[in-house]
């Protein structure tokens, strides 16, 4: 049995997010309301693109919402987010359209999962099979 990567109910598709702030904090949320991630994680988030630039934008359309492991992560989770309008996180891999957010406890786990993403990523087209879902069951099953 595979094991699941992203909850479904940590999945939305068609977000509406004014700006790359807004869509790191609709995906952060899923997090929250799951228990996963105390509020602070997403200012952290945000603070991490301000400070180091839109490094997030792994691929065209495509980024990774992630901070430091810190206490604010009560335990590790990924979420993934599709946007209704693509956003512009100042990147030349802009605009981006999915929105995965990771927050790990640890170091270790930030390693581990971030190989499990990079994986997955590597499929022809995911990005655009990701946005092309329509509903956020036909994306657990994308990426699941």
């Amino acid at each position: 049995m595979r094991m699941e990567k992203i909850a479904l109910k940590n999945i939305r598709v068609n977000v509406n997010a004014a700006d790359w702030e807004d869509a790191i904090g609709e995906a952060g949320c899923l997090l929250v309301n799951d228990g996963r991630i105390e509020a602070g994680y997403i200012r952290a988030m945000t603070d991490a693109v301000h400070t180091l630039g839109p490094y997030m934008v792994l691929m065209p359309g495509f980024a990774l919402a992630h901070a430091a492991p810190s206490e604010l992560v009560k335990e590790t989770g990924i979420s993934l987010i599709t946007l209704h309008q693509p956003v512009n996180f100042g990147s030349k891999n802009d605009p981006v359209s999915v929105v995965m957010c990771l927050a790990c406890t640890d170091r270790t786990s930030h390693m581990a999962m971030l190989q499990e993403i990079a994986k997955k990523l590597m499929a022809d087209g995911i990005v655009e099979k990701m946005r092309a879902c329509r509903t956020r069951e036909e994306l657990y099953q994308l990426i699941n």
